[in-house]
């Protein structure tokens, strides 16, 4: 029994692509016209919106650029999340270009030696996230018709993603109290890119347009397959079956069970998860927008895939961006969830127009019997402690409290 066992978990892979192969036999119509689809969604959205910054950032890869906004924030990055400087760049660059750029650099940094493993590990959880371009085009106004939404799950998903950081960052500060870092000056010499010069930018401009073609259809190939597995997993009520049991925790988190099959197809890729949550016709909008804010937050095991590809040449971990993108995913939540009910013009949800005055009224929201006017403030009150703690600690050690 226990060499079936053993053989079957060596085989596992070799069996699921076999399966997998035969499910394209079986479902080809719907999985071309699923493929279709996702190439269409790649060469429309994607590659217009990630193939211009994956240039420039080989581009600035191989300038001083990254080394001077280490410089500047490096008393910044270091107190709040415990990473240098330099991963200032990442974090921007990854919510201004979105999914997977910010993985993209911080392995970059790590090839490079600006970071450790641990630093790197955190990094990606927090610098990989949506960019604006799609949550307020696409999410706020193509889905939900609405700007501020839009606004709001920006601002939820950058909050999260602080958060995150910061929660990571104190918890490797106490495991890794004695770690010492490279000056930026050392750093530099561990770099293998050349300096780019006017001599070598037709060389150099060459090289980073290969790598970005290279990593734009890498993306590409992602999006396809995965579209096709989640066809697939619908044509076969497979996905049906298993959004069944997320059933119970729906209905204890208050929310409609017929947001169970697109959360999962959320779960394995982001764009069709999001685009189907919004399209649950329900008076209470502010449940999609939550969910929306969860799976943007979480970013999909497709994204995932793209991150693990990205990291192939490094020796960085997927086990705390996992963990880092469902926390984010969850906070993302939490954070909507807060700011509708705290501040009732965000919210969508449908009143009717002759409804009694109890159901127009907008009453204060309560968890756990706590109202949400205090709720808000005191999460507030808590990302300021935590952002800010570090530092205090700092001077009570140097000061020997």
């Amino acid at each position: 029994m226990k060499f079936i066992f053993l053989s079957f978990k060596r085989n596992i892979l070799p069996f699921l692509f076999v399966l997998l192969a035969i499910c394209f036999v079986i479902f080809s119509k719907t999985n071309l016209i699923a493929a279709k689809t996702g190439l269409t969604l790649w060469a429309t959205s994607v590659v217009p919106s990630l193939f211009p910054f994956f240039v420039v950032t080989e581009l600035l890869s191989h300038t001083n650029l990254i080394h001077h906004i280490g410089r500047l924030f490096d008393k910044v990055m270091r107190p709040l999340f415990n990473v240098p400087g330099e991963c200032a760049f990442a974090f921007i660059m990854g919510l201004i270009s979105g999914y997977p750029t910010g993985g993209k650099i911080v392995a970059s940094l790590r090839e490079q030696g600006i970071c450790t493993k641990d630093e790197g590990d955190r990094m990606l959880a927090f610098t990989n996230n949506s960019g604006p371009l799609f949550i307020i085009s696409f999410v706020g106004i193509s889905l939900f018709g609405d700007t501020k939404t839009g606004i709001l799950l920006l601002c939820t998903h950058i909050l999260a993603g602080i958060t995150v950081g910061i929660f990571l960052g104190k918890l490797s500060s106490k495991k890794h109290k004695n770690t010492t870092y490279l000056s930026t000056k050392s750093v530099q010499q561990f770099s293998s890119k050349p300096p780019l010069t006017l001599s070598s930018l037709g060389k150099v401009l060459g090289e980073s347009i290969q790598n970005a073609i290279s990593t734009i259809m890498m993306i590409g190939g992602f999006v396809v397959i995965f579209s096709v597995i989640i066809s697939i997993l619908t044509q076969s009520h497979l996905l049906g079956y298993a959004s069944q049991l997320l059933y119970p925790i729906l209905n204890i988190l208050g929310l409609d069970i017929h947001f169970a099959n697109p959360i999962l197809s959320g779960i394995v890729e982001l764009t069709n998860g999001v685009n189907m949550v919004s399209k649950i016709a329900i008076k209470n909008i502010s449940q999609n927008i939550i969910l929306c804010a969860f799976l943007l937050g979480f970013g999909g095991i497709s994204v995932l895939f793209q991150v693990f590809s990205l990291l192939a040449k490094t020796d960085l971990s997927m086990k705390k961006y996992v963990i880092g993108k469902f926390l984010q995913g969850v906070i993302a939540a939490i954070y909507t969830f807060l700011a509708l009910a705290f501040i009732p013009t965000l919210s969508l949800d449908i009143v009717p127009t002759f409804a009694p005055i109890a159901e127009t009224v907008v009453y204060p929201v309560h968890i756990l019997g706590i109202s949400n006017y205090i709720i808000l403030p005191l999460v507030l009150v808590f990302i300021v402690f935590l952002a800010f703690s570090h530092k205090n600690t700092k001077k009570c050690r140097h000061k020997r409290c």
